[in-house]
């Protein structure tokens, strides 16, 4: 295609032939003449492409917004002559990025590197690269599409936060259930010896009494689990506070790994993740829906989580609270061990729940601030 360049001298080619066409000047007819022949000459430049194999390498492919992946270009001209100077566009999420590529001799290989920005949260498909070179006087350029797409995922910016202490067992000889994990040091049952036991844990007293081989079972103490719920509802944020809601959701999930404490993330729009990798990368694509019911959907969404054996510590993030989910809120407390609320909000919050530890904020960095200073004080 015609570059700017290229225009400018095809608009003065015809505009000279005309021109001297039509006041009988040859000389100008001349000039115009030449300026397609420049035209010609670099279309027949541009006929013979370069050969080039292109290898791209992306690192990481999961990163947090604000910042940005790298990325690795390697070319090498494997045709007969040297290869003119190239240039090189990204595109990620709409931004281009632009990386020159130095003409290579036959057989001579380059290699570049360059950021690729992660400004805004998200799952962006990463095209081809796209290789553009020029003739010599840049009057025509040609792009080809070299390699394959690649996915970079772009977590939510986390911000650090203290976890409130449940009041759960955590100790070695907390209440246990037969659902947990072996291998700790809480005493669950007696059970018949089975072989690879450690002998150890046989009991002799057992044994004795039932002529049968007894061992005990001992498995990990039941700790209190973390429920993160983010409402995703249409009208719950006003402008750009949904993002500041995410990114507190993703703080209070790898709060909960770091302390090795199970969590699970679950939205108003009945969708759930465990563990913070999965974790952030759902939080990397969540949106809000206009058909969320939002908060009034919580019971319905808190059915299944709440057992005998074991306590949950649940987290609400929202950006508006009113009586109705106030109340609800408080009928909710005494299922669980704790339940705090993180309002993401610009405005004061109108009714703070009672039982319920509340903190509001209008950003998720103001809303770390308050909440470290109100747990770890």
């Amino acid at each position: 295609m015609l570059t700017r360049t290229g225009a400018a001298m095809a608009c003065t080619a015809v505009a000279l032939v005309a021109l001297g066409a039509g006041a009988d000047y040859p000389e100008l007819v001349t000039l115009g003449l030449a300026a397609a022949a420049t035209l010609l000459l670099a279309a027949a430049w541009m006929v013979a492409a370069p050969r080039l194999t292109v290898v791209r390498e992306v690192r990481p492919h999961r990163v947090f917004e604000g910042s940005a992946a790298q990325g690795t270009l390697t070319v090498t001209n494997i045709g007969r002559r040297r290869s003119p100077p190239l240039l090189v566009t990204e595109t990620v999420g709409g931004h281009r990025t632009t990386v020159p590529v130095p003409a290579l001799a036959t057989g001579e290989g380059c290699t570049v590197g360059y950021a690729l920005p992660a400004t805004t949260r998200g799952r962006y498909l990463i095209p081809p690269v796209e290789l553009g070179h020029s003739d010599p006087l840049r009057l025509l350029q040609r792009g080809h599409r070299r390699g394959g797409e690649l996915v970079v995922h772009v977590y939510p910016r986390v911000h650090p936060l203290a976890l409130i202490g449940a009041g759960g067992p955590q100790d070695a000889e907390g209440p246990t259930n037969s659902n947990a994990a072996l291998g700790g040091a809480a005493f669950h049952s007696l059970r018949e010896y089975v072989p690879g036991d450690d002998w150890r844990r046989i009991h002799w007293g057992a044994t004795a009494r039932t002529g049968t081989v007894m061992a005990r079972q001992v498995v990990v103490p039941d700790e209190p689990r973390q429920l993160v719920v983010l409402d995703t509802s249409a009208a719950a944020y006003p402008g750009a506070l949904f993002e500041d809601a995410v990114r507190v959701a993703a703080s209070f999930c790898v709060a909960a790994e770091t302390t090795g404490l199970p969590f699970q993330l679950r939205t108003t729009g009945a969708l759930e993740r465990e563990s913070s990798g999965p974790a952030l990368e759902f939080l990397s694509t969540v949106e809000r829906g206009r058909a969320d019911r939002g908060l009034a959907a919580l019971p319905g969404r808190l059915r299944d989580v709440v057992s005998d054996t074991q306590g949950v510590a649940l987290t609400v993030i929202t950006g508006r609270v009113d009586a109705e989910i106030a109340q609800l809120l408080m009928l909710l407390r005494p299922r669980f061990l704790s339940i705090s609320l993180a309002q993401l909000t610009t405005a004061a919050p109108v009714t703070r729940p009672r039982g319920v530890l509340a903190v509001a904020a209008p950003t998720s960095d103001q809303f770390a601030l308050n909440w470290n200073r109100l747990v770890l004080r």
